[in-house]
This record gives structure tokens, sequence and C-alpha cells, in this order.
């Protein structure tokens, strides 16, 4: 009976650890060849903006008429667009004089006005007032919801860039999407934790007001619900004292989260982070780019703040082939494209100069770089994106999947959006999806040659 009881429990053993190898197997066969993740988070551009002349892409030239038209608020089409607004920090908005003071109902090349090289105004891209712009899928009010007037019709030719000469060497997805519509603060939060911060008990103040129909009467930081849809500040420090009011401390799981529990070594890399919780910040420092400080498992003296680091200490782990197994990277503000205060030429040399750095590096024989944008910045493009939930996906933007194993000059036209990084991530290490949104996205399987 004894032995009958033993040859029980090693049976028993064996089928676990069968299974254990099975979920082992399963959580490795996404990407086999790849051991090192770097994701490099720019801001505020579309995918029209800055690849819509992309040969082979979804671009410009395949654009339905009707978006190729912009209609005002009453649906009538613009004779000619409304001037050029310029609208930076520090300065009153105020007519762009660069700018001719009006311009044909069609896309433009910012170039031919403000070289790459130099910033242009910023462009409102709130969570509602991207909703009015995507006009149900008609892609035809944006300059009608614009703050900056023409702007947003505007593009870049990037022929020759290095955004673009790594396009053409690697894979474009020209099919992806921001995880959810508006800007910055959101976005950031699902990129890393697949859903919207909630607010319980906030004040009536800070809510945005709708009418019965849906639509906004007064656009504020939270819907009427309590959710943080526009930016807002952490309620633990590194932080902008009085801009937008604080979220309080989130708890619900991150990317960050998870890879912890399975023991994979992750961090978040940031321009100026050392400077910035040193109470001396680069002017162009961007507390609302820093998404895992919302969670209160990130916050001063938690375990988990040894996962935020500086630029510096990401080109020392490349240097030395020390690099985690997960990288996330957001660029300091002058140096990551964002309108107004950073411009295209600066960070796309930047981003040239850390991609080499990353093809230099010992761990780059198995290693893959995605490279996309937070939102659109309210930037026009002619794709509507698809509707899932109350909060998106939003507006196209650029991925580029850089890597040995990623296809070759190859333009990838599935259906992705930001939280599909989350689920290659998620596959790949046999890791719980963070949200319903995660767990049905495509993952990037299909941008690599295994």
């Amino acid at each position: 009976m004894k032995h009958k009881v033993i040859l029980r429990i090693a049976i028993y053993a064996a089928f676990f650890l069968i299974l254990m190898r099975q979920d082992a197997v399963a959580a490795e066969t996404v990407l086999p060849r790849i051991k090192h993740f770097v994701v490099i988070y720019l801001e505020n551009r579309s995918f029209d903006h800055l690849f819509g002349n992309f040969p082979g892409a979804n671009n410009r030239a395949l654009a339905e008429p009707v978006s190729l038209t912009q209609v005002d608020r009453n649906r009538q089409p613009y004779r000619q667009l409304p001037g050029v607004i310029d609208i930076r920090d520090g300065m009153a908005p105020r007519p762009d004089a660069r700018f001719p003071a009006s311009l044909p109902n069609a896309p433009y090349p910012i170039a031919d006005y403000v070289k790459p090289a130099a910033a242009t105004g910023d462009l409102n891209h709130n969570f509602y007032n991207c909703q009015n712009q995507i006009d149900g899928g008609r892609m035809d009010e944006f300059v009608a919801w614009c703050n900056a007037g023409a702007l947003t019709f505007g593009y870049y030719d990037m022929t020759g860039s290095q955004l673009w000469k790594l396009a053409r060497r690697y894979t474009l997805a020209d099919n992806f999407f921001q995880a959810a519509f508006g800007g910055s603060m959101l976005n950031h939060q699902w990129l890393i934790a697949a859903r919207t911060p909630y607010y319980p008990d906030a004040p009536e103040t800070m809510k945005s007001t709708l009418d019965a129909a849906g639509g906004v009467i007064r656009e504020n930081r939270l819907t009427p619900d309590g959710y943080a849809v526009n930016t807002m500040m952490p309620a633990q420090p590194p932080y902008d004292v009085g801009a937008g009011g604080h979220v309080p401390a989130q708890e619900h799981a991150t990317i960050g989260d998870r890879l912890t529990e399975k023991n994979v070594t992750w961090a978040w890399y940031s321009g100026g982070w050392n400077d910035a919780v040193a109470g001396r910040p680069d002017p162009t420092f961007q507390y609302h780019h820093q998404p895992f400080v919302y969670f209160k498992n990130y916050g001063e003296g938690t375990p988990g703040r040894k996962h935020l680091k500086d630029y510096a200490d990401l080109v020392a782990d490349i240097r030395h082939g020390a690099l985690p197994e997960v990288v996330f990277y957001k660029p300091l503000g002058r140096l990551n494209q964002h309108s107004g205060y950073s411009n295209i030429a600066d960070a796309d040399a930047h981003l040239g100069q850390l991609v080499r750095k990353l093809r230099a590096s010992k761990q780059w024989r198995d290693m893959a770089i995605v490279i996309t944008y937070d939102e659109f910045g309210g930037y026009w493009d002619h794709v509507a994106p698809p509707r899932i939930d109350r909060w998106g996906p939003g507006p196209r933007i650029p991925a580029i999947i850089v890597s040995p194993r990623s296809k070759k000059g190859y333009i990838d036209h599935t259906q992705y959006d930001t939280t599909s990084i989350l689920a290659t991530l998620e596959r790949h290490f046999g890791l719980q999806p963070l949200s319903d949104r995660d767990a049905k996205a495509n993952d990037l399987r299909s941008a690599f040659i295994d």
C-alpha cells in the first residue's frame, strides 16, 4: 500500500512537471530567439504626419476623399484652411507668421514654412476633443477641433531621416493605433497597465460635463464618472506642483508588477530622471510621461522604485551588455519630438544615435526594438481607428520593429494598438494579461521571421 501511495505521488509530480514545462514552452514560443525587448516611446505624431508618403504603406494616396476634405463644425467644407496658431509654453497664442494666413483645404508639407530643426506650436489632443476630430470614423473634423488651425493638416517628408531608414531596413507597422483617445498621460498608462486611472470621490469641478447624447459641454481632467483622461500629476514625487491636480496613487497591476512576479528583469529609463528626482528638472522634463510614478508600488522608498532609472544608466547598461530583459525608454522632452518644445530633427538624431548603440551591443543578436509614439499629438490621419471600448483606440501612429529577427524591408498590415506591446511581453514571458484589451490584442509576432 505504501508503495502504491509513493507511486501515485510520483505520477502526480511527473504530471505537474509536464504541465509546468508546457507552460514554460508556451511562454517561449512567441519569439523564441528574442531575449531582450526595448520599447522606445516617442511623442505626439500621427502616421500620416510622418509616414504619409512611405512607399507601399497605407499612405495619403489611399485616403478617401471624405477625410481629405476637412469640414467645419457645421459640416461645411472649408474653402481655405484657417491660419496656423503658434501655441508654445510661455507664449500667448498668436498667428504663426511663418505660415500663410490661409492654406488650401488639403494636406501640405510643413517644411515649406518651418524646417524640421525648428519647433512648431503645440496642438490640443484631449480625450473628448480627439473623438470629435475622428468624427465617427470620417476623420474630417481635425481642423474644426484644432486650436492651432491648419497645423493639424501638415506633414513632414521624412525621406532620409533615421526613422525612415529604419522603417525601410526593418519592419514598419502601418495599422498601429494609440491605445486610448487623447493625450500623453492616458496613453502612457495604457502602455504599462492597459487601463485608465481612476479617481474615487473626485471633486465635481474636475469632471467633464456631457449632454444627454454624450456630447461634450465642457471637457475637463476627468470623465463624469471619475476616470483620469486628461493630463494630471501623480500623487507622489517627482511631479509638477499644481499642474492639473493629482491622481491618487493607483494600485492595480502594471506590466512591471507582472514581470517582477515572474522574475523577469526590467527597467523604465527616462531622460532627465535623476535631475528631476533631485529637484532640478530640465525645463522640458515631463512628469506625466513617467507612468510608474502614478502607482503606489513605485513611490519613494518602495522596492519597485529601483526599476526607474536615468538615460545615463541606459547608456551604461548598453555599453556593458547588461540590459534587462525588458526595457522602456522615454527621451527627455526636448528629444522626444513633441510639438512646442521639441522638433523633428533633434529627436530623430537622438533616436539614430541610440539605435546605433543598441545595434553595437553584445546583446543585439537576440534583441527586438519597438519604436513607437504615445499618441497622435492632434495631427490628422486618414485611417479610422477600430472602436473596441469607451477608451479607444485612438488615431494611427508610427511603429517600427527593429531586430536581427524582424522581417526586412517589410510593411506589416496587422491591426495593432499600444496594448499589442503588452500582449507580446505577456505571451512571451507567460504573464497574466492586465485587462481584456491586452488579452485580446494581436501580438507583434507577424513582424518577425520566426
